[in-house]
């Protein structure tokens, strides 16, 4: 974007939703976060504003709208009698799209869970994280609307049963695996909404080399230390505000490090493994990716039982002589790892094997 083509800030902020008072500024409307790859199913009645919606906050191309299908199968948008047709062919685009990594929102009434059954099954198919935004508008705004469209109308009986639908599925969508559920039950809701895109955990694309990329310490502190040496890196034992031990990890010409699970278990020192690593990644030094052993561990500490054996013992009698403060700092740190990364402008990606 040009220099000329950027809006001003006063039309930056209006379009992120600040409100300017006369002491402060503040946010306002219902924050909507979107995953960066993400499939979005917008849900609810006709006339609700579901297409209005998408417009505002979505690119044309991201966006596959029934009424869109209908009308390219057979002419008429308004034509029932297309619509398998049409969802036949939206179906095939959102699957292309989700394959390729692309965002994809789903323009349609999706009230049953017949309707949304599929997307999910392609969402599920592809790693995609699944976003509902429910429309959930009393049925005389709907029925105004209707009446207020220029050229068709739905009608009166469809958008009753599209709104029965909706009420009977409420519990349903609760249920079904989406990351993130947002209702939206009034005009002002939807106007006043501000869609957040965010990448996912997984996205490291920024992260370039050069990378030094390290598995299966399994708590082998000193030879961890011996072979971040060897590679050029600095570790340094530092003293925390809090009284614990810590380390600073840099490197001369500014490389970095990625750990690909795998950090406990087996080795005789796992504390120091693990206050390294958070470390490094705490300071942008480091990323880490869950291993199936950091799994187990991540289980454990959040209650649930797991199996001792293979070398977790060994972790668990380490961690006993640990302040529960560093064990909640492990089980936070363990629980915001991702399964694998997407680096260096997406032509790496690493994961634990």
């Amino acid at each position: 974007m040009s220099l000329e083509a950027q809006p001003s800030v006063e039309r930056q902020q209006q379009r992120a939703g600040w409100e300017q008072g006369p002491d402060k500024r503040k946010r306002s409307g219902r924050r909507i976060v979107v995953p960066g790859l993400a499939l979005v199913l917008l849900i609810g009645p006709s006339g609700s504003g579901k297409s209005t919606f998408a417009r505002r906050h979505f690119k044309p191309t991201e966006v596959l709208s029934s009424d869109f299908f209908r009308a390219l199968v057979s002419d008429d948008e308004a034509d029932q009698t297309a619509s398998r047709d049409a969802f036949e062919v939206l179906y095939l685009v959102a699957e292309k799209r989700l394959r390729r990594g692309r965002l994809t929102v789903v323009d349609a009434t999706n009230t049953t869970a017949e309707a949304r059954s599929r997307l999910l099954e392609l969402a599920q198919r592809y790693h995609v994280p699944a976003v509902a935004i429910v429309f959930d508008l009393p049925p005389e705004i709907c029925l105004q609307r209707d009446a207020q469209r220029p050229g068709r109308r739905v009608g009166q009986d469809v958008i009753a049963r599209q709104f029965g639908q909706l009420q009977t599925n409420r519990q349903r969508i609760r249920e079904e695996p989406f990351v993130h559920r947002y209702w939206l039950r009034s005009p002002e809701d939807i106007d006043e909404a501000i869609v957040e895109r965010r990448p996912l955990r997984c996205d490291k694309r920024l992260w370039r080399g050069p990378l030094d990329i390290v598995g299966d310490v399994h708590g082998c502190f000193a030879e961890l230390c011996d072979l971040l040496g060897s590679l050029g890196y600095r570790v340094e034992r530092v003293e925390k505000t809090t009284g614990q031990p810590g380390f600073r990890v840099s490197h001369p010409e500014g490389r970095r490090l990625v750990f690909i699970g795998d950090l406990v278990d087996r080795g005789p020192d796992t504390p120091s493994v693990l206050r390294l690593v958070m470390d490094a990644v705490g300071r942008g030094r480091a990323l880490c990716a869950l291993g199936n052993h950091d799994r187990k561990l991540m289980r454990y500490l959040e209650g649930q039982e797991v199996k001792i054996a293979h070398g977790f013992e060994r972790t668990l009698e380490q961690l006993a002589g640990e302040p529960e403060a560093f064990r909640r700092r492990v089980l936070r740190f363990l629980q915001r790892l991702s399964s694998h990364y997407v680096l260096d402008g997406g032509r790496l990606v690493v994961a634990h094997a």
